[in-house]
């Protein structure tokens, strides 16, 4: 149910263009890092494993896993602290949540890549065979 003064107030807080990711994908998150009167960016790096939420509330939750821990942080897409998600890896999943990763251990924690084929190009030849 959406509701269309609110959305009218959230409307100046929406990055114009928010980054294209999906559940699966590996990303590398840029965040803005305040500490006293220093600024500094900081990268966190690991695999989309839940989106939620619409409008200003949407978040996603990054899975990592560091010295055999799991560490998983949220992030407002929305969030002026957010500079920038980068896309490294398209995952190849069927769920929307992938909380399953938390249970997993070595290889069985790596997803399958997808692959976007490209259509060849009219004057290359797709190569037949016969039989």
């Amino acid at each position: 149910m959406t509701q269309p003064l609110v959305e009218l107030v959230e409307q100046p807080y929406l990055k114009k263009e928010p980054p294209l990711f999906h559940v699966g994908d590996t990303v590398d998150v840029k965040t803005r890092i305040v500490e006293g009167e220093k600024e500094r960016v900081q990268v966190f790096n690991g695999i989309v494993i839940a989106r939620r939420g619409r409008g200003i509330n949407e978040a996603f939750t990054v899975r990592r896993i560091v010295s055999n821990e799991g560490v998983e942080r949220k992030f407002l897409v929305h969030s002026p602290n957010v500079i920038s998600v980068t896309v490294l890896r398209r995952g190849r999943v069927r769920r929307a949540k992938l909380y399953f990763l938390r249970h997993r251990v070595g290889k069985a924690r790596k997803l399958r890549e997808l692959r976007v084929h490209q259509k060849a190009s009219p004057d290359r030849k797709l190569a037949t065979s016969s039989v």
